[in-house]
């Protein structure tokens, strides 16, 4: 039994290198090291809806799921690669992708063929569409805003526009 055991444990030990160990443990920090960085960049928030999918040939792919926070990352996006690149060179990441992921509450098409889902597109009205209406763009925009439902992410979209007119407003 006690050559089993080490028989068992000589195959784990040629299984589970040293270097594919250190790897795994870095790939492991890498995937956890999102909350962190974005935390660094003053948009915590966005770890909560976005992570990191996949890094592919360079690319760090990041996942979110409202477009809200897509434009959020975007804003920081350069300063987010910047961070991973010193943070983790041995990834050599040479850009960022952001990726709008599937919302869960979204119902799945019936038939997924791209005639089905063209047709259905328009024969059903979109019912989040509205008529424009001839109110002052502040206006439409507290009414969207108050939409919203998540306070955090309202709150986050605000600062956002309170960030761009400030910057609207210092380049004239």
């Amino acid at each position: 039994m006690l050559d089993l055991m080490k028989t068992a444990g000589d195959i784990m030990s040629a299984l589970f290198d040293e270097r594919f160990m250190e790897k795994a443990q870095s790939y492991s920090k890498f995937f956890d090291s999102w909350k962190d960085i974005t935390a660094k960049n003053g948009i915590a928030a966005a770890a909560d809806h976005s992570r990191i999918k996949d890094l592919d040939r360079g690319v760090l792919q990041i996942e979110m799921d409202h477009p809200g926070w897509k434009q959020i990352l975007q804003t920081k996006q350069s300063k987010l690669l910047n961070d991973f690149r010193i943070r983790f060179p041995e990834m050599e990441i040479s850009a960022i992708s952001l990726i709008l992921g599937k919302s869960e509450s979204a119902p799945e098409p019936q038939d997924p063929t791209p005639s089905a889902a063209a047709s259905t597109a328009e024969a059903e009205p979109v019912e989040a569409a509205e008529e424009p209406t001839q109110e002052p763009i502040s206006q439409t925009a507290v009414t969207g805003l108050d939409a919203i439902k998540d306070e955090e992410f309202k709150e986050s979209l605000k600062k956002l526009g309170q960030s761009i007119a400030v910057s609207e407003k210092s380049r004239f």
